[in-house]
């Protein structure tokens, strides 16, 4: 039996969820590092994670899976429990974003079934398996405060981007699942959280760095910087330490100040 805390940490392979997943070593945890398609890139955060693991008792598994099916998705689920033993948290960090850019006149219904079913649908679902396997097994999680429920929104959650408004509809959506699984575990000893990410320096957003740059620069964003993954990583760190015992629900902004409303 695995004695460590375990996290699956889904969309692991890269950008955001591969930063998370390395807090999640660095904090003691074993990690099931989930991935759709790129098999090499999951095991090279398996590798990253190994080499900064706080003891050498810690386990990493890689699992596959398409969350936006209710095959993988129990797949993926079984997988973490076989390897690993158990299941103290779940992150909910994999998405997309719109294949093609369209203004909201013209987006198709494809895209936007594409983007909901992987956005929302995977992870309401996912959580809805997380949430029934600790309900059977009442105050055993490994970490302080009990089971932690993650959702890894964005500013798109209440920010309108018109081109690309299936994104945005995502998002809000999966910040009221947050308000949903929240109000549901408070008192069955688990605690949910939204991450909600700014402006992150990653390979979803490496096609339009020039524009930002230039709107960084001039102030879009208070701190004047772009996001990281470890920036991410430390909020989860944060919620996996039991550092919010009196807090569910709630919104964590990680966005260098965007969310403020300035004259």
């Amino acid at each position: 039996m695995n004695t460590h805390p375990v996290v699956l940490v889904t969309g692991a392979s890269r950008g955001l969820g591969r930063g998370i997943a390395r807090s999640c070593a660095l904090v003691g945890c074993s990690v099931a590092i989930h991935f759709q398609g790129n098999e090499t890139a999951a095991q090279e955060t398996k590798q990253l994670c190994e080499s900064v693991v706080a003891s050498s008792s810690q386990k990493f598994i890689v699992v596959q899976g398409n969350i936006a099916s209710s095959t993988d998705r129990v797949r993926l689920f079984e997988q973490t429990l076989a390897g690993l033993g158990w299941l103290d948290a779940l992150i909910n960090n994999a998405g997309m974003a719109p294949r093609v850019r369209a203004d909201i006149t013209e987006t198709d219904e494809e895209s936007y079934d594409e983007v909901m079913s992987v956005n929302l649908k995977g992870p309401y679902f996912l959580s809805q398996l997380a949430a029934r396997h600790w309900l059977k097994h009442p105050g055993q999680s490994r970490l302080p405060g009990g089971y932690k429920l993650v959702f890894i929104t964005s500013i798109s959650a209440d920010t309108a981007s018109v081109n690309r408004g299936e994104y945005c509809l995502s998002k809000a959506g999966l910040a009221m699942a947050c308000q949903l699984w929240a109000t549901r575990l408070a008192n069955e000893g688990a605690q949910v959280f939204e991450i909600r990410p700014g402006i992150m320096e990653t390979d979803m957003t490496s096609g339009v760095k020039e524009k930002y740059d230039k709107l960084i620069a001039e102030g879009l964003v208070p701190q004047q910087r772009w996001g990281k993954p470890e920036d991410v990583g430390l909020a989860v760190e944060a919620i996996l330490k039991g550092h919010l015992p009196f807090s569910t629900g709630g919104v964590i902004p990680v966005d260098g100040g965007f969310h403020l409303r300035r004259l």
